[in-house]
């Protein structure tokens, strides 16, 4: 139990924080590598790692761990409790198919939204996500409406602490522009990124709602730059964006007010 918290187990909370520290940047940790990038001891980080491969969750090459195949049951537990992917799945294909650009389905854990449906488009782009991907929610349209519909106390706390990082010449990096930006998004119901996390991708997103109103996912259109201009996007796909992500909200029992 945790000395903090009773109703917390250290051991488990320790094991979390080694299996989210492999990422692309880090495919393979040695527990050297494990414990500086957790803060934990070599002799926990290398029971921890252990531990996993002993479960099937990490395999071991020499020094070097990696995750296996397994880890992914974590997720998928996740998204096959959430029969929202299968409803969403038809308007998410035809809205792909309306603007022939990728459509995504996004939800937000804490600074980051995370993929949890994709439709990726026939055309290449140079940007390369998948269901599991992550990206900061700040530079993305679909990162901006989730961040818009936080209650007001979340919001101010996430704009106090968030590194706004300048991935392009065009992104945001003033908490207060990216405040009032988030007030226009929250007015209007949709969010436009032009070129914020990528040079030369624009997108815009619409949000998702439940049988109570709120908030629990976004999806987007991508575009290429060189194909659709700002004012086409706004003026064919937001209206697009906005019904199918309507009519998903609609199928999982939201009821719009008068």
């Amino acid at each position: 139990m945790s000395r903090q918290d009773p109703d917390v187990i250290d051991s488990v909370e320790k094991a979390f924080r080694v299996l989210q520290t492999f990422s692309s940047d880090h495919p393979t940790l040695t527990v050297s590598e494990a414990a500086e990038l957790t803060g934990l001891s070599r002799a926990t980080a290398r029971r921890i790692l252990l531990t996993c491969v002993r479960l099937g969750f990490a395999e071991a090459d020499g020094r070097r761990f990696r995750l296996t195949p397994r880890v992914l049951r974590l997720g998928y537990g996740y998204l096959s409790s959430l029969p929202i992917w299968e409803r969403a799945q038809p308007h998410m294909l035809a809205l792909a198919d309306e603007v022939r650009e990728s459509c995504s389905a996004a939800t937000l854990d804490g600074g980051e939204i995370v993929y949890v449906a994709r439709v990726p488009a026939n055309r290449s782009m140079s940007i390369t996500l998948s269901v599991g991907s992550r990206l900061p929610a700040y530079p993305t349209s679909m990162g901006r409406v989730l961040l818009a519909a936080l209650p007001e106390p979340r919001l101010a706390e996430y704009l106090r602490t968030v590194e706004l990082e300048p991935l392009t010449s065009q992104t945001i990096t003033d908490p207060r522009e990216l405040a009032a930006k988030l007030a226009q998004v929250r007015e209007q119901g949709y969010a436009m990124v032009d070129g914020e996390r990528e040079e030369g991708v624009r997108s815009a997103a619409a949000p998702v709602r439940d049988s109570s109103g709120a908030v629990i996912a976004a999806i987007n259109v991508s575009v290429n730059a060189g194909r659709i201009s700002v004012a086409d996007l706004r003026k064919r796909c937001v209206p697009l964006v906005i019904e199918a992500a309507g009519a998903i909200s609609r199928d999982i029992g939201y009821v719009p007010g008068p």
